[in-house]
């Protein structure tokens, strides 16, 4: 747990899931605090367990603690400090090409965890799917699939008490830019900001408004 963290007490495993939710909230401010290795260790791991389409994954993660570098992020970020503030910031980037390249490093990757092939119907049919997609659409695609692993992440940090904001307010062409991401066939899709609330940050103390369960949800059927 982040150390100096003023608002959440330790979680154990009676805690509920809507403690851990209503615990969270979009940082303003951090408190300048480092999370360790131990502490952001897991939130990389659930990040590569997230569900994807097909468990393709097709986006990639990078966790930048430079605040030199981070602060280069700050204008096109619209002016949040709180990316060069942070402990650590993460940035979900989609990949920028998408095929049968795709489709062939998962059956690899499959091959190797599970010790046989995946059927080549299934494959055929993952490859026919992107296919049918314009290279607009399997970037849409792309993207929607890392906004999936950013709510994992944020409701993992939320149940091991690490702060974590998502920042969708930028310009992801001057985020791709300063850090190359054309270069790693990526494109920015959200950054994550990592760390420990201020104390003094008021917004942490006050209730969420959001809608209702009844409210939310229009049908039971």
């Amino acid at each position: 747990m982040p150390q100096g963290n003023p608002t959440l007490q330790p979680i154990d495993p009676a805690a509920t899931l809507s403690k851990a939710l209503n615990w969270r909230y979009a940082v303003r401010a951090f408190s300048g605090a480092t999370l360790t290795d131990a502490q952001i260790q897991p939130l990389l791991e659930a990040l590569s367990l997230s569900p994807s389409s097909y468990g393709l994954q097709p986006y990639r993660a990078l966790l930048l603690k430079d605040r030199a570098l981070r602060q280069q992020l700050v204008p096109h970020a619209m002016g949040q400090e709180k990316v060069a503030d942070c402990s650590h910031l993460l940035v979900l980037a989609a990949q920028t090409c998408i095929g049968d390249h795709t489709v062939d490093q998962y059956a690899q990757r499959a091959n190797r965890v599970r010790e046989e092939p995946i059927p080549q119907g299934m494959l055929d049919h993952m490859k026919t799917a992107l296919a049918g997609m314009s290279t607009a659409e399997q970037q849409q695609w792309a993207h929607q699939q890392a906004c999936v692993a950013l709510g994992n992440l944020l409701t993992s940090a939320a149940l091991l008490g690490v702060d974590a904001c998502p920042i969708g307010g930028i310009n992801p062409k001057g985020i791709d830019q300063v850090l190359g991401l054309a270069d790693l066939g990526l494109t920015t899709t959200v950054l994550i900001a990592l760390g420990v609330r201020d104390h003094g940050d008021a917004l942490a103390q006050q209730p969420k408004v959001r809608l209702g369960v009844d409210e939310l949800v229009v049908g039971r059927e």
